[in-house]
């Protein structure tokens, strides 16, 4: 059954993670260990969506903190407890949330009031990108893994569907914070595309490899 925005609660706990990156119908693995974000999660077990949104910090003075103003909501779809005490969970993308305000309180982790308008697009079924071209987006994608001497699963990803593809990518690949915010914030699945396309072009121009085609 597809969710609306109207499923989904007002007020979530938030993760603020540098350069981690979760997309809709995606999954981050996370490894849970601050004493705060402990509390967070046996908060979050206790509740019927089990949402937990992942967030941005923004450069801000010291002393003073500031979160970008998109993030995404994953569910809690896995977690084992270690022997020490510290959780391995997983999240699976839901929706992207629109930050409104802070909730202050007696949790020593971060609350916050949330928007879920203008990302009905999340809830729905996966995307297609009818414009995909994907043996030039992987002889692209070759090159640029070979720069970074990074290894993948070239048969997984030519059989990959669309959306899993360039949602994967874009969570996995090691470009910065900004960048990732950007391929967040993109509306749609062919722009995030050709956000990722774009990004991985200016860093193969950046190693010297040349103008790219």
């Amino acid at each position: 059954m597809l969710l609306k925005p109207a499923d989904l609660p007002d007020v979530i706990a938030l993760f603020p993670l540098p350069g981690a990156l979760l997309l809709p119908r995606g999954r981050l693995p996370l490894h849970i260990f601050e004493p705060r974000y402990l509390a967070m999660l046996d908060d979050v077990l206790k509740t019927r969506e089990r949402l937990i949104g992942i967030i941005q910090p923004r450069p801000a003075p010291e002393g003073q903190r500031r979160l970008s103003a998109i993030g995404c909501a994953g569910r809690l779809t896995s977690f084992n407890e270690t022997e020490d005490g510290r959780y391995m969970i997983a999240l699976t993308g839901i929706s992207r949330f629109r930050l409104t305000r802070e909730v202050t309180g007696f949790a020593p982790y971060l609350r916050a009031e949330t928007s879920w308008q203008g990302f009905e697009r999340d809830l729905g079924p996966p995307e297609i990108d009818e414009r995909f071209d994907r043996p030039a987006f992987l002889d692209l994608l070759r090159r640029f893994f070979s720069q970074k001497k990074l290894a993948t699963d070239w048969e997984g990803l030519e059989d990959a569907p669309d959306e899993v593809l360039i949602n994967a990518l874009a969570m996995l690949s090691p470009f910065d914070p900004e960048d990732k915010q950007a391929l967040l914030e993109a509306p749609t699945l062919p722009l995030r595309r050709e956000t990722l396309q774009m990004l991985i072009e200016f860093a193969l121009r950046a190693d010297g490899e040349g103008q790219v085609q």
